[in-house]
């Protein structure tokens, strides 16, 4: 694992430790937060941890990767609840200087085919392909989620090998088609609008995007693992944003 690997994984763990020696891996300088909840700086990331009851958070990362100067990772937290979050830092001159993340309620047991939110392989394969995976998996979201060709679907996902990690479906083609049926005889809309970020380290690829789910603004954070270019396994999670008001402690916005 690498060095910027290693510092993501213990700051993000120091939350459930209160070890302050991760911190020393921000820029005490520049520190610009994405998550509404904190403000910018150290102090920012500080008074959002002093606000959680002592003693309750927990964190187990079990996926982390790089992508030039962007590390992301997969992580389970109790933190103001059970949640399972994708974070996104930014490194700059060997500091981390950028934070965005997206958190959901972690739910009780396992989707429709038995997977949790979280288990499934956790290792990049294939380094050499992480340029040729991200193209494939920003074509996917842009054909199909937004742009909503669904009969495209068969073009990038591979069939009923597909495995599912959402909490609400279940693996395959077939358990996506129940699942979109079951939405929309309910009246619940999905809608990708914009991507704005792609990353990935060879099997693994991050999008990172926006649009609306039953009738509220939201950010998609999705990630793919693709073999022989096709997208055989998906792990997610959806956030509402809120509105601008007084619930942002930084002015950054969610992208």
């Amino acid at each position: 694992m690498s060095i910027r690997k290693h510092q993501v994984v213990d700051l993000l763990k120091s939350i459930q430790t209160g070890d302050t020696a991760p911190l020393s891996y921000i820029n005490p300088n520049k520190y610009i937060q994405h998550n509404h909840r904190a403000a910018d700086g150290l102090a920012g990331f500080g008074a959002l941890i002093a606000s959680l009851p002592a003693g309750s958070a927990k964190v187990f990362t079990p996926r982390v990767f790089e992508d030039g100067e962007f590390v992301f990772s997969h992580t389970e937290y109790d933190f103001f609840g059970p949640k399972i979050g994708f974070d996104i830092f930014r490194f700059e001159d060997g500091s981390i200087v950028e934070h965005w993340d997206n958190l959901q309620e972690r739910p009780t047991g396992a989707n429709p085919s038995g997977h949790t939110m979280t288990d499934g392989p956790a290792v990049a394969t294939d380094l050499n392909k992480t340029l040729a995976n991200k193209i494939l998996v920003e074509a996917f979201v842009e054909d199909v989620l937004v742009n909503g060709r669904m009969q495209r679907l068969g073009d990038y996902i591979a069939g009923d090998n597909y495995v599912q990690h959402n909490p609400y479906i279940g693996d395959g083609l077939s358990g996506l088609g129940k699942a979109l049926e079951a939405m929309a005889r309910e009246g619940i809309t999905l809608k990708y609008d914009t991507i704005h970020r792609i990353l990935g380290e060879g099997s693994f690829v991050l999008s990172v995007s926006e649009g609306e789910f039953g009738g509220k603004h939201v950010s998609f954070y999705d990630l793919f693992r693709v073999v022989e270019n096709r997208i055989v396994e998906h792990w997610d999670t959806i956030e509402e944003i809120p509105a601008f008001g007084a619930e942002w402690k930084n002015g950054n916005g969610k992208f």
